[in-house]
This record gives C-alpha cells, sequence and structure tokens, in this order.
C-alpha cells in the first residue's frame, strides 16, 4: 500500500508546479495519513484547462494560499473549485521579491544563496502573515468533513509551503525522516534539474548579471539544511515544535487529537 501512494504522490500537471499528495505517509501510533485529503502545490496562475479540471477531481475546499498580496496581484490565480474557502494574509506586502533584491548585489556566490535561504527560514515561521494563514489552516484541519480535501500553496510550493506541510507533518505524528523525505521531494516534482538552466537565464537577463546556476539552484529547489534552518529555529524560540504549534499557532493537545482523528486511519 504504502508503494502505490509513493508512486501516485506527484501530480504532473501542465501549468502548476510542484503539485502532490502529502499524505499516506505513516503517523502516531502506526496510522497513517489518508491520500487525497491533504496536497501542496506552486501557485495557480498559470493553470491550464486540463490543470483545473484535474484539480477539480480532488474536492478540494480549503485552500491556504502563503504568498504575500502583490504576489497574489502579480502571479494572479485560476481556481477551480467553486466555493472554496480560502486562506491568505494580505500583511507583509513587499514592492520586489526579497530574493531578486539579494541578487541585485555586485557579487553573489552559491554560498551567499545558501545563507539568504537558511536566514529566510529562520523567520518564516514568526512571520505575521504566515502565522495567521498558518493558525488558520489548522483551524480548518480540524473542522474538515471527511469527503473533503485541502490544499498549501505558495508560489513555488517549496519554502512557506515546506514549513507548514512540515508542521502538519508533526501534528500528524510523521517521523522527521519521512517529514525531509516529503520536504525533499520538491526537487523532483519542480524538476530542479531542468528548469535550473532556465531559472539562470531568465535571471541573469532581468538582473542583467552572469551569475552561475549554482547561485540560483536554492530559490527553484530545496536542501534539507534549510528545513533544519526552520526546526532550529522553532526550537530556540518556543522551546520544541509542540511548544511552537500550540503557543503561536493554537494547536494544542485537542486540536491535535481533532485532526489526527480526522486525517489518520
Amino acid at each position: 500500500m504504502r508503494q502505490k501512494i509513493m508512486d501516485d504522490r506527484i501530480k504532473p500537471l501542465e501549468g502548476v508546479r510542484n503539485f502532490r499528495d502529502f499524505g499516506g505517509y505513516e503517523g502516531v501510533d502506526g496510522a497513517r495519513i489518508k491520500p487525497g485529503k491533504l496536497f501542496r502545490s506552486g501557485h495557480f496562475g498559470e493553470a491550464s484547462e486540463n490543470d483545473l479540471a484535474a484539480i477539480n477531481l480532488f474536492n478540494i475546499t480549503v485552500q491556504a494560499d502563503l504568498r504575500r498580496p502583490d504576489e497574489r496581484e502579480r502571479h494572479g490565480d485560476r481556481w477551480p473549485v467553486a466555493g472554496v474557502n480560502r486562506l491568505y494574509s494580505d500583511l507583509g506586502r513587499e514592492k520586489d521579491a526579497p530574493h531578486v533584491n539579494f541578487l541585485k548585489q555586485v557579487a553573489v556566490d552559491a554560498e551567499a544563496s545558501k545563507g539568504w535561504m537558511r536566514d529566510y527560514y529562520v523567520q518564516a515561521p514568526y512571520r505575521d502573515n504566515l502565522i495567521s494563514t498558518y493558525s488558520a489552516w489548522f483551524d480548518h484541519l480540524s473542522q474538515m468533513p471527511d469527503d473533503e480535501a485541502g490544499l498549501v500553496n505558495c508560489a513555488a510550493g517549496k519554502d512557506r509551503t515546506g514549513i507548514l506541510c512540515a508542521l502538519t507533518h508533526h501534528t500528524l505524528g510523521v517521523s522527521m525522516d519521512d517529514i525531509f523525505v516529503d520536504y525533499e521531494l520538491t526537487n523532483e516534482a519542480a524538476d530542479v534539474a531542468t528548469r535550473l538552466p532556465e531559472a539562470r537565464d531568465y535571471f541573469n537577463d532581468l538582473l542583467s548579471k552572469s551569475f552561475d546556476a549554482a547561485v540560483y539552484q536554492p530559490f527553484i529547489g530545496v536542501e534539507r539544511q534549510f528545513l533544519e534552518a526552520a526546526i532550529g529555529s522553532i526550537k530556540d524560540q518556543s522551546g520544541s515544535i509542540d511548544a511552537y504549534l500550540a503557543g503561536k499557532l493554537g494547536v494544542d493537545d485537542a486540536k491535535r487529537e481533532v485532526i489526527r482523528q480526522k486525517l489518520l486511519v
């Protein structure tokens, strides 16, 4: 059963990157997360008609959109589910994408890019805009009907989304090993190896730079050290992941148990 779930996890779409089911993993007491209940992806601004028809079959009724308001305006959105409950924050508006501002510097190398991304992950769990949407996500999970599903997305579906998916997995008792397996699956689901040269050419043209592809790797794919930085930050500032969930996101023992009852089988 597990191998089939893993084989079917990635859902290849035409205009939506990194769309996949992040259920199916083993949770607390050997129970398993129901497949077809939890999805994650990049944004839907370039979704094709075929994508919209395919996504509609998943019965996704709640969407935690972690993009900033300027990103939502820039990317747009083509969302197929009638009546979907959309969770988002209007806080955190930026004039330009923060990583693009970083890349405008005269000299940037791969290690500097990785350092910037680690710093981002350290700060992300405590950003007000993300806290509000993360909290709302767990509220909706605790109330979600058995025949409906939820989706987490941001621009690329890897960083802000990766942290919330990791927190969701932890709430359900998924092992840290499997949490990182799912996180690093972005590199396959988003076809980073193919996209990286294209991203290099795009950003170098946009910024009038000649940086190596490795400079852009942290902004296209993921590395274990990034999520480790977020987890370390949570433990340093809140004491533990459970304390962060309870104190910052309102996921106390009672809510966690309700979510487990709904999503584990």
